[in-house]
């Protein structure tokens, strides 16, 4: 995964499951288990934070006491994989990146038991549709594009109305009624969070007909 000099059999380069360190049951606590845990690389001396999903990195100084070589590059998050949905399982995406290269309506990037982030595209002209998730709070964070937002108590008491555009952050609490207009000429490129989660795992809705005809399928 990220090429090196080490001489073979190297686990730098080689995927490996997630490790289940102390500190993520509760048996200790601090950074310093995953340093103690992880494989030392054989030239540099260092380790690497989650063996195969990072390359190489420094140990803490409390925990070790050193220092990175001259030229040494803190390690970056991994290149935006394809959008699936990764829920169940550790995972990390750079979310800016992600969300504006996708094209989808609607798709589900991470689907847990608590908790669940999606993707959404909404073409110029177009809304997300007139909802109420009864038991689910939502946040969305636009990336691009402008819009503006209605919220209310019912669905023609709509009476809290705000223009958004990228950077911005919507709060949407559980049983309010809300939609969300594209008002410019681009895309909205936004990630929403639905806690618990509102769609079934895998969700992946091209366009929103496409959405709408799965919701009246499910109204059926």
């Amino acid at each position: 995964m990220f090429p090196c000099t080490c001489p073979p059999p190297c686990m730098c380069c080689v995927p490996m499951p997630f490790p289940v360190h102390p500190w993520m049951t509760g048996d200790n606590q601090g950074p310093e288990s995953i340093y103690e845990m992880a494989p030392m690389h054989p030239e540099s001396g260092f380790q690497p934070i989650f063996p195969g999903i990072y390359p190489w990195h420094p140990p803490a100084e409390s925990s070790r006491g050193m220092t990175p070589p001259p030229g040494y590059m803190p390690a970056m998050a991994p290149a935006s994989p394809p959008v699936t949905d990764y829920g169940g399982r550790p995972f990390v995406i750079h979310i800016e990146d992600a969300t504006e290269q996708n094209d989808a309506f609607r798709s589900s990037l991470w689907t847990g038991s608590q908790l669940q982030v999606t993707l959404m595209s909404i073409p110029p002209g177009e809304d997300i549709g007139l909802e109420i998730h009864p038991h689910t709070d939502q946040f969305l964070r636009l990336e691009d594009g402008r819009g503006l937002v209605q919220m209310g108590s019912s669905p023609d008491r709509l009476d809290y109305r705000m223009p958004v555009s990228g950077d911005d952050a919507i709060f949407i609490p559980a049983g309010t009624w809300h939609n969300l207009t594209n008002t410019g000429r681009e895309p909205i490129k936004l990630y929403s969070i639905y806690a618990p989660p509102n769609h079934p795992f895998g969700t992946v809705h091209r366009t929103k007909a496409e959405a709408d005809e799965e919701e009246e399928e499910g109204h059926r």
